[in-house]
């Protein structure tokens, strides 16, 4: 990732946190504030992959002091920005609801990786079935081909012998 990524991350994590400070006062629900909680959390895993990854364009960059330094406090400021935002949500709709967002959406994205496994597996018995469907028509065009030419021999071989 390039360092305009890092404040991507970064300053999407800020920009939802503003909101959801501004507004959990007013909002009834928390579908009022949903999508800047998804723009927070993509914004810290944008930080943590990158944390994780290193940032730098040239291989001596990622370990520069300062790109480390960024790295790492950009992920820490984005895990104390998700820590303020589950208190403030907790404080408003009552202790546990910080919980049960990230629950669902553990449990959401983990249903999600299964259906692709499931899928890719699908897949595969399929491609795997097709390619037993046409060594089957192979087989039964060889074999055909095989009758064909032994009949027209024998016809060859009475019409000469």
């Amino acid at each position: 990732m390039v360092v305009a990524e890092v404040l991507t991350g970064i300053a999407l994590v800020k920009q939802s946190v503003d909101f959801i400070k501004t507004h959990i006062g007013t909002v009834n629900d928390i579908s009022s504030i949903a999508s800047q909680i998804d723009d927070m959390f993509q914004g810290e895993q944008e930080c943590q992959k990158l944390r994780a990854k290193g940032s730098g364009t040239k291989v001596t960059d990622g370990f520069s002091v300062n790109s480390v330094a960024t790295e790492v406090i950009n992920a820490k400021l984005a895990a104390e920005s998700l820590r303020e935002i589950a208190t403030l949500v907790d404080l408003r709709f009552g202790h546990g609801t910080w919980k049960g967002i990230v629950d669902e959406r553990a449990r959401r994205l983990q249903e999600a990786k299964q259906a692709e496994l499931e899928a890719r597996k699908a897949r595969h018995a399929a491609a795997v079935a097709r390619a037993e469907e046409l060594k089957q028509i192979a087989l039964v065009f060889l074999i055909i081909v095989l009758m064909v030419s032994l009949f027209v021999g024998m016809m060859l071989y009475a019409a000469n012998g």
